[in-house]
């Protein structure tokens, strides 16, 4: 029998990189499809809430805004709360995943460095795992800090606002069966404003989850060095 004759350095180096791009476009695929999921979501609740409306405009009109109004609004209401939370939390959960796959991309590009010293140079996105890679690989300032402004611009951050208004509605609408309008008013906006804040703590601790995950690719020796330390190596 003959021995098996071990492949030649080029010919490893050549399937290396061949499965390497196979994970790529792995990735992107999959980075591309939860992107699709997220839109998806956001178009369904803002559709139903839109149809909610008209349809609270309808009924108001008909009942004369009286107390079948209000058990309708409450029902109508409370199922739109409930789309817009889930859809708050899937699209939540899809960002914190694009920088999952976004890390995955970023070390795989740091392979290709490696294989082929130099080439790095004429990539426009990042090649580590830290945040000045993240924000090359998403053209942005910054994307793993905390920026509560920006939360407020962002997908999740106007379905958790919308969201919140909803429950403040369906708050003041409960309040006013006992209140007056001014009280019933303030309890609303209270509402609002404690949701809003959940809504902030739940995407925090979603994506510090995330992060804690990707920090485990750090230590690896395997793992791109960051762009400053490379900058300071040249």
């Amino acid at each position: 029998m003959t021995e098996a004759r071990p492949n030649p350095p080029e010919t490893a180096s050549a399937r290396r990189v061949q499965l390497l791009t196979t994970e790529h476009w792995s990735l992107l695929a999959t980075r591309s499809m939860s992107w699709n999921e997220s839109f998806s979501r956001t178009s369904m609740f803002l559709t139903s809430l839109s149809t909610a409306t008209v349809s609270l405009a309808l009924v108001g009109s008909a009942t004369g805004f009286g107390p079948e109004f209000v058990v309708f609004a409450l029902v109508v209401l409370s199922i739109t709360l409930f789309l817009g939370v889930a859809t708050f939390i899937r699209v939540t959960q899809v960002n914190n995943e694009d920088l999952y796959w976004v890390a995955g991309m970023n070390r795989l590009r740091g392979v290709y460095a490696r294989l082929e010293p130099g080439i790095d140079d004429d990539f426009v996105t990042g090649t580590s795992l830290d945040a000045p890679g993240f924000a090359l690989s998403f053209g942005a300032m910054q994307v793993t800090g905390w920026a509560p402004l920006h939360f407020f611009v962002t997908t999740p951050g106007v379905v958790g606002i919308i969201s919140s208004v909803i429950a403040g509605v369906i708050a003041g609408l409960l309040t006013i069966q006992a209140m007056p309008m001014a009280p019933a008013v303030g309890v609303g906006v209270i509402v609002a404003l404690v949701a809003t804040g959940l809504f902030i703590v739940y995407a925090r601790r979603d994506s510090a989850a995330y992060m804690t995950r990707m920090i485990r690719f750090q230590g690896d020796p395997e793992a791109p060095t960051p762009a400053t330390e490379r900058e300071a190596t040249r």
